[in-house]
């Protein structure tokens, strides 16, 4: 399936902006700079809501404007108006279980422990969506996780994860055309 809507998961507010739990956050701004999206902020889907377009195949963007916690509300509301499968729906967040920079591609599975995830699950009563993850590393202890995620990575680790974001880019093409393997294939090896 072709992918209809691309989430970009974030903390609101200019407090958490450079923080690394704002990776999707990242992500969206970088797609904007590739693909003509112009957000705008919709109430009733509490969110900035997007549309682009890759040859015939059309695209929402929703940058939630909730806190990462109850970002499942804006996800569930979008994909209802617009009619969109969970199996249709890309969600990019940032992940404790990758190294600095790397970002995976893959469909359904659990929360992994990310508030934002647990929230969208419940909201849509599926886990069959699409994750970007954006790999943040790990501060090595669980008890560190919440101010880890919560703080600005370094600048290294910073450009780390924009090149990333950056390289992940390329298989937009795809996953709007439904080659969802071949952009597996593409970003996974």
């Amino acid at each position: 399936m072709a992918i209809k809507l691309i989430v970009g998961l974030r903390n609101l507010g200019s407090a958490y902006e450079a923080t690394r739990h704002n990776a999707g956050g990242w992500f969206i701004e970088t797609l904007i700079q590739h693909y003509p999206v112009s957000l705008k902020i919709d109430q009733k889907f509490h969110g900035e809501v997007g549309r682009f377009q890759i040859q015939d195949n059309n695209c929402l963007v929703l940058l939630p404007l909730t806190f990462m916690n109850q970002s499942g509300l804006p996800v569930r509301e979008v994909s209802q108006f617009y009619r969109i499968l969970p199996e249709e729906i890309l969600i990019v967040h940032d992940d404790l279980d990758l190294p600095v920079g790397r970002v995976k591609l893959k469909t359904a599975g659990g929360n992994g422990g990310h508030n934002g995830l647990r929230d969208i699950i419940a909201n849509l009563g599926s886990n069959a969506f699409y994750r970007l993850r954006v790999g943040i590393g790990h501060p090595g202890h669980k008890d560190l996780v919440l101010n880890y995620v919560l703080n600005k990575p370094s600048v290294a680790d910073k450009q780390l994860i924009c090149d990333a974001i950056e390289n992940s880019m390329a298989i937009i093409p795809d996953l709007l055309a439904g080659k969802i393997s071949a952009a597996m294939n593409m970003l996974n090896s």
